[in-house]
Order: structure tokens, then C-alpha cells, then sequence
């Protein structure tokens, strides 16, 4: 895949992972870097389990990257104890 269509599937998949885990907005350099990071990671994970990762544009990719994606907000929400958060709600 060329760099064009790295950026377009990190975008698209940085963006559906937001939305999917509730993670704070990032702006489109960081929507871009979390979708391109998780298709790294989306690639490993689906590698490990003998299938193939992002070859080429594709569905495909934007799922393997979405994917990682997903994991990566997920981690990163686990260390930083920034995560989808209830309003707290007064007992009476």
C-alpha cells in the first residue's frame, strides 16, 4: 500500500475506533496516527493467527486496522484511567 492509502485507511479506521471505545477526540493528525498504528498492530495480531494483514486498499484493511485500532484506544485508556466515564449520579 502506498503512503495516500495508508493515510486514508488510518484515517477511516482511527475515526470508527473513536466513535466505537468513546476515546476523547484527537484532531486528523491523531485520528490519522491511531488508524495507521493500529493497522500495525491489526497486521501482528491477524499474522499471528495465520491471516493476512493490510496488503492492499481495501475493506479488508480498514477492518484489520480498525481493529487494532480498537486495542490500541482500549490500552491506552487502561493506562491512562481515561475511559468512557457514567455521570456521577447523587443518592438520596
Amino acid at each position: 500500500m502506498g503512503t495516500i492509502a495508508w493515510l486514508v485507511v488510518g484515517f477511516i479506521a482511527g475515526a470508527l475506533a473513536q466513535r466505537v471505545t468513546g476515546a476523547e477526540k484527537r484532531g486528523c493528525i491523531g485520528t490519522i496516527a491511531v488508524g495507521v498504528i493500529g493497522g500495525l498492530i491489526g497486521g501482528a495480531l491477524f499474522n499471528a493467527l495465520g491471516e493476512r494483514g493490510a496488503t492492499e486498499f481495501g475493506l479488508w484493511s480498514v477492518l484489520v486496522a480498525f481493529i487494532g485500532a480498537v486495542v490500541l484506544l482500549l490500552v491506552l485508556q487502561a493506562v491512562t484511567g481515561r475511559g468512557r466515564r457514567r455521570p456521577a449520579t447523587r443518592r438520596r
